[in-house]
């Protein structure tokens, strides 16, 4: 069905186009209709949701005629076509925002420990009281306390409950069944344009959506159960496939197999509450759940990027409740600006463009400064901003610069790995370790085949 909110979700919206307007920023989508009931049955569900939201909404729905559609989809197919529905949604820098979020915790005062994993829960009596951590880059093991143990690992989640669990001699059930979505990228010639394109119901009843990004488009998406936990998982050929030849219906040029610059896949954490974990405290929404048990480990899991800052408010919620962390005031993070964030009224650049030193926002004169800023290794992406990647942003493989503070990778699989050496040599520089290239252009070969 078309995209609904519900608990807030546009109220969460508005604060993360807020607070980092050079990350996220409101984007129109349309839907044709080529059936003449489309688009009164999309478009009254969407009015009534903008009367809803209120002053949170993006803006208004608007009803499309056939000539109106075809301007704004430029290349989408004609024949048959009854008109379309314009509607406001967003879209952002994920990679960019993590990093911004994380940066700007630290700020606040929090220690960030990156590459070190959590291999255990610790327990006193029958209370979490810490977690033993590993350095991934050194193997040394440490052991942290801490009066609160928040499990917000999305769709590994269940790893760290099941050693709570098994500390306490106790049964787990998992709560996460993680469902695949499959991506691909292709260039902006199949799709020009600011405004993307939804198809809400396909013949088999998945969704299409093509969204330009970047300077790219992503062309998606599925919906595939998926029993592991890859950590790059692949896409299934029947993925592919659909999302190809459902391209083709919408598309008056359509993409080929040879035209795919770069194929990603997301794993989701479906949430299934366990029904039996003991007596402890449970919060379930539609977008998201929380879960302290036994023992008061706090899981968190679900929900979407959206609500991130919600989910937080949240999870905080339920560990006052829990008396693990008493005395916690009122959240200020609603109209918190994440670092980097521009004012108020400074331009910005559409996240459709290519990527570039404008999503830096107030720091793009800072990263300006750094040696190198007019030689450029890739495509959008200088000297300059991996010397800023490897000091401030905690970049430290090519993977980490190329795939998740730049996002080459997922754009342009080849061009990424074309950058690897090049990008390793600077961290070489900065840090004194090349970054594992090998490993690196093993990756980006993966991004590039199709099943």
């Amino acid at each position: 069905s078309a995209p609904m909110y519900w608990g807030g979700i546009d109220a969460e919206r508005s604060h993360l186009l807020a607070n980092a307007p050079h990350l996220a920023q409101p984007l129109p989508f349309v839907m044709p209709a080529y059936h003449w009931w489309e688009a009164p049955f999309y478009g009254v569900g969407l009015k009534m949701y903008d009367l809803l939201a209120g002053k949170a909404g993006l803006g208004p729905t608007e009803f499309l005629s056939a000539a109106q559609t075809r301007q704004l989809l430029p290349t989408a197919q004609t024949a048959q076509l009854h008109g379309g529905v314009k509607y406001w949604d967003g879209q952002f820098d994920d990679a960019r925002l993590a990093l911004v979020l994380a940066r700007s915790a630290a700020q606040a005062g929090a220690l960030l420990l990156n590459y070190c994993e959590a291999v255990d829960v610790l327990h006193t009596g029958t209370q979490v009281s810490g977690l033993r951590c590993r350095d991934s880059e050194t193997g040394a093991t440490t052991e942290i306390a801490a009066r609160c143990v928040v499990n917000a690992t999305g769709v590994w989640v269940d790893a760290l409950r099941e050693k709570d669990a098994a500390a306490a001699g106790r049964p787990m059930r998992a709560m996460v069944a993680p469902s695949q979505g499959v991506h691909l990228v292709v260039e902006r010639e199949f799709f020009p344009g600011d405004h993307a394109l939804l198809v809400p119901k396909t013949a088999d009843g998945r969704v299409l959506f093509a969204v330009p990004w970047l300077g790219k488009v992503i062309l998606g998406t599925t919906d595939t159960p998926r029993p592991d936990l890859a950590r790059e998982p692949e896409p299934f050929a029947d993925e592919v496939a659909f999302i190809l030849n459902e391209s083709a219906r919408y598309l008056q040029r359509a993409p080929r197999r040879a035209d795919v610059k770069s194929v990603w896949v997301g794993l989701r954490p479906l949430v299934k509450p366990p029904e039996d974990d003991g007596h402890g405290t449970k919060a379930i929404s539609r977008e998201h759940t929380v879960l302290v048990s036994r023992s008061k480990l706090v899981t968190v899991t679900g929900g979407k990027w959206t609500t991130y800052r919600a989910m937080a408010e949240d999870v905080l919620t339920k560990c006052a409740q829990a008396g693990l962390l008493p005395g916690l005031g009122a959240s200020a993070t609603a109209r918190h600006r994440l670092v980097g964030a521009p004012a108020p009224d400074a331009p910005t650049v559409r996240l459709s463009e290519p990527p570039g030193e404008h999503l830096y926002g107030q720091e793009r004169a800072f990263v300006q400064a750094l040696p190198g800023a007019e030689r450029w290794i890739a495509p959008h992406l200088s000297e300059a901003m991996v010397r800023f990647a490897a000091r401030y942003e905690y970049a430290r493989t090519v993977e980490d610069v190329l795939a998740r503070r730049n996002r080459l990778l997922f754009l342009d699989a080849r061009a990424a790995a074309q950058a690897a050496s090049a990008v390793a040599a600077i961290l070489q520089d900065e840090l004194g370790r090349t970054g594992d290239v090998d490993a690196f252009v093993e990756l980006a070969a993966q991004y590039t085949q199709l099943p």
